[in-house]
């Protein structure tokens, strides 16, 4: 007898919540249970720790090659809406690939067979987690500008300083001095960043272990950085922070004053760089910069996480190119645009069907009603 060959996947929003157990083992416990209820044959179990509103994620995008490479395998199960996606590129790719996906929980199918109002409906459970997602993020928005308000820096800590309790700051003694030399020289004005990045690695400041000599990128952002004298920048409001000041206010505003007679960053300077804050590093998350290399742009990781292990480089050109690939992937063609008129207008002629017969089923329980009312009246 043959089965029919599915994949599961489970998800949890946080690392933290996989290493609590929070829900995946339920989860895979349902798939499975449903699996062999329905004479299933799983061939492939998937989970990840992360977070549905950013397209891709790690185990998910494993997935979706297997399903590619392997057009005998359609089917995924799945606990529910929100745990597969909670946003509309995931969403569009699976309709591409054409599959069956059971919302165990939910006690629905969708596919490419389903019928028009099953699929709006689907549809709307995406928008549903999508605005949970949306409003969570608002949530945590409000929480991250109380935690300012309060004094507290609520991100990564900046170089030189170390997380205490409450969320208070405190001067890292092994690094306090690389930033203090570092504003110390740049203040005098005698120094370009790339001059005072080879300055402080000759003098033995070096930045990290791994990586002695700091970058002109991460220079100019340290030297630019109000933290350094006890207040906090975030979306262009400066909050006063409960930390201790590295660098006074006198030091910091003699450096701002020295970037003016130096010129702009020699990383930066006559150069636009198309993707600044755009590009993620693929390992830690965070943004990478832009350098230039004999007249070519290049990407890195900034690395701000400092366990980020990643140290290639990315030309701009590799980077449009990537781009224009996925943006030709993802856009509405004719075909697909098609199938949006067609499913729209399928799905309001349903709904416009189905109110008709409701209206025509809730008159014809009101005349039973009133001549129930009626002979009651009568009869009495």
């Amino acid at each position: 007898m043959d089965y029919k060959k599915v994949v599961i996947y489970a998800r949890v929003s946080s690392r933290e919540q996989e290493k609590e157990g929070f829900s995946i083992p339920a989860q895979l416990k349902l798939l499975r249970e449903y699996a062999r209820k329905n004479g299933f044959e799983i061939v492939q179990e998937y989970s990840d720790a992360e977070t549905a509103k950013k397209a891709g994620r790690t185990n998910y995008n494993v997935m979706l090659d297997y399903l590619k490479a392997n057009s005998d395998t359609k089917t995924v199960l799945v606990e529910k809406t929100d745990r597969l996606y909670r946003n509309f590129k995931d969403y569009v790719t699976l309709e591409d690939y054409d599959l069956e996906v059971h919302l165990v929980k939910e006690g629905s199918i969708i596919s490419k067979n389903s019928k028009s109002h099953d699929k709006f409906i689907h549809g709307i459970k995406v928008l549903m987690a999508k605005n949970y997602i949306d409003n969570l993020s608002e949530e945590i928005s409000k929480g991250l500008h109380e935690g300012l308000e309060q004094g507290y820096w609520p991100f990564q800590p900046p170089y030189g300083y170390k997380r205490g309790e409450k969320k208070s700051l405190y001067i890292d003694p092994l690094r306090v001095s690389f930033v203090r030399k570092a504003f110390e020289l740049f203040a005098t004005g005698r120094y370009s960043l790339r001059k005072l990045s080879e300055k402080l690695f000759e003098d033995g400041y070096y930045y990290q272990s791994e990586r002695p000599k700091i970058t002109q990128c991460v220079l100019e952002s340290m030297l630019k950085n109000v933290i350094y004298t006890g207040q906090m920048r975030c979306n262009g409001i400066i909050y006063q922070g409960k930390h201790p000041a590295i660098v006074g206010f006198d030091l910091f505003n003699k450096a701002q004053e020295a970037f003016k007679k130096v010129g702009k960053s020699k990383v930066r300077k006559n150069f636009h760089f198309l993707y600044p804050g755009l590009a993620k590093c693929e390992v830690c998350g965070y943004a990478m910069c832009g350098e230039v290399q004999k007249n070519n742009v290049y990407y890195r990781c900034s690395h701000h996480d400092r366990t980020c292990t990643n140290t290639s480089y990315i030309s701009e050109k590799q980077m449009t190119s990537a781009l224009r690939r996925h943006l030709t992937r993802i856009a509405l063609n004719d075909k697909l645009y098609e199938l949006v008129k067609t499913s729209l207008t399928e799905s309001l002629r349903d709904e416009q069907h189905y109110h008709k017969t409701e209206v025509k089923r809730l008159n014809k329980e009101i005349e039973e009603c009133t001549d129930i009312l009626k002979k009651m009246y009568l009869a009495s």
